[in-house]
Order: C-alpha cells, then structure tokens, then sequence
C-alpha cells in the first residue's frame, strides 16, 4: 500500500496551483567545498527545483565567487538562479554594474537585501544604499533601461520576511510595514527567515495581509538537524528552538536516528506552513543534499510536470556540435 499523498494530507491542494520548491545554496570557500557543493548541486538538480538561490556575503565579500558559481548553474545545470545581492557598503553606480553584469549572464531573478551593517558598529560609507526597498528601485530602473534586450520580460524580484521580530526592529508591525514598502517599491515575492514555529509563520500571514501585501511569502525552512546550527541560527533570529526537539536531538544515539528526528520535524513545520497557505518550501540545505531530499520525500509536494523534462535533460548525454 502506498503512502499517502501531501493532496490526502492537504485536501485544499487539489484545485490549486502547484506548490513551488526552491533551495538555497551558498558559494563555497575552498576546492574541496566546492566539490561537495557540486554533488550538492547534481543531486538537487534531479528534483527540479523551481530556482536555487546563491548567497552573496556583506558588502559584496563573495562577489566573484558567487557570479562564478551563478555562471556555471546557468551553463552547466537545467537550474535557474535566483541570485542574492546586498546593497549595504555599496553605491548605487557600483550596484547597477552588478546588476548588469547578473543580467548580461542571464539572470532573470535577484533577492535584493540590505545586507549586515558593518560589524565595528560604524555606519555604512557615504553613497551606499542603506534599505532593501532602495536596491529594488534600482534594479527597476536598471531594467527598464534594458527592456529591450530582455524582450520586453521582466525580472523577479523577491526580498527577505520576518516571522520573529527583526533583531535590528522596533515592533513586528514595523517589519511588516517594511515588507509593504518592499512590495510597493516593486518587490514581486518574499522569502521568509528560519523559524520554528508554525504559529510564527501563520501569524505573520496574517498580520501582512491585513496590512496590504499581496505578494507570496515563501517560508524558508531549514531541515533540523543539527544542533549546532539550531542554536546559532537562534542566537540570530533572536528565538529559541523548540527545547523538546533540542533535548530529542541531544538524546540521539547517532547521526542516522538524529536525522530521523531532525527530518520527522522539519516535514511537521513544512506541513503546518502549507495548510497555512504556504504557496511553496524554499529548503535552506547548507550546501549538504541529505536532510534535504529526506524532508522532500517525506512532503511528497504536488509539482508540475517541469519534473519529467528536468531529469531527462540531466540523464541526456551532451552532443558534439
């Protein structure tokens, strides 16, 4: 008997659009890294993700490691980049080089973020750009300028959602009014935070639709299961992992029944989110395939046929031309 589909388990799925899945992926930092990433990379691939997004460090840190392994997804690989950018510790005539520089290579989606502020407290240098909603001005303008060489298309533009309270914010309303002047500014979807509580997610859906935002926002899941990363991304996000999963986790003889349990969560959260109205999963897989084609399987989400054409283009044997 075969087991039940996420439609028996989400019946209001039925009749609607298919739910979108994404990764994040981060470039990597040394040679080694980078052929764990690749095998990373080929093993997500076979899953037919709707994009893969590539982190981009502070100030630009990474910036030609990123564009480098950006080049070769679109090269090399049937996956379609969304690319990262930060716009804190840079100007706007530098950003609009970036920008470019991502559209020439072909890149049809960018996350545009504010980035960290300088980690000596000071502020940033005179002439960058200071707010999210800013860099999406740009990146507007930017296209409009080359409207004719995208063919009258159109780039997506996603920005970062808190389900917590930003660290850096005042009020949870406040980072919701943020979130407004996002999708005002021409922000097209909107990846969330981690977090570790359905509620959390639901809450925020609520409270942004009240306000005006109409754009999806997509819950950024990470598989727990990890202890170490749990507690750092809590000490970040400012909220404490549930200490019921943390003491499971802790109580694990090894890796194979931690990963159960981190996994057995991760579908749990990734479920609740969906019957909250979730229109896709965006995986935060820290460059390791494992936990997250587990997690994939177990939710079993109802894609489109993209699938089919995604492993055929893989498994095709390339032709010399």
């Amino acid at each position: 008997m075969s087991p039940p589909s996420l439609i028996d388990a989400h019946p209001q799925l039925a009749d609607t659009a298919p739910v979108a899945l994404s990764y994040e992926l981060f470039p990597p930092r040394s040679p080694a890294a980078a052929e764990t990433l690749w095998t990373t990379i080929r093993e997500l691939e076979t899953t037919a993700p709707d994009y893969v997004s590539v982190t981009y460090g502070a100030s630009g840190s990474n910036r030609d490691t990123a564009l480098e392994l950006i080049n070769r997804l679109l090269v090399e690989t049937t996956l379609r980049p969304l690319a990262h950018l930060t716009c804190v510790g840079n100007t706007p005539q530098e950003l609009a080089g970036i920008i470019a520089e991502l559209l020439d290579i072909g890149v049809r989606g960018i996350l545009a973020l504010r980035g960290d502020l300088p980690k000596d407290g000071g502020r940033p240098a005179d002439g960058s750009l200071r707010y999210a909603q800013d860099l999406i001005d740009l990146i507007r303008r930017v296209e409009q300028r080359r409207s004719a060489l995208l063919c009258a298309g159109k780039i997506a533009v996603g920005v970062a959602a808190y389900p917590t309270r930003h660290p850096e914010s005042p009020s949870e309303d406040h980072d919701v009014e943020v979130l407004l002047a996002k999708q005002r500014s021409g922000a097209d979807f909107a990846i969330t935070q981690v977090f570790f509580e359905a509620a959390q997610y639901e809450d925020l859906l609520t409270r942004a639709r009240r306000a005006g935002v109409t754009i999806p926002i997509i819950p950024g899941v990470m598989p727990f299961t990890s202890l170490r990363r749990l507690n750092r991304l809590g000490e970040l996000a400012g909220v404490e992992p549930s200490p019921k999963l943390m003491e499971r986790l802790a109580a694990a003889d090894n890796d194979i029944e931690r990963l159960h349990i981190g996994v057995d969560a991760t579908v749990d959260l990734a479920n609740a989110a969906l019957d909250a109205g979730a229109p896709g999963i965006h995986l935060y897989t820290f460059n390791e395939h494992q936990s997250a084609l587990e997690v994939l399987d177990k939710l079993a989400l109802p894609r489109h046929n993209r699938s089919s054409h995604a492993r055929s283009a893989v498994a095709r044997p390339q032709l010399a031309v």
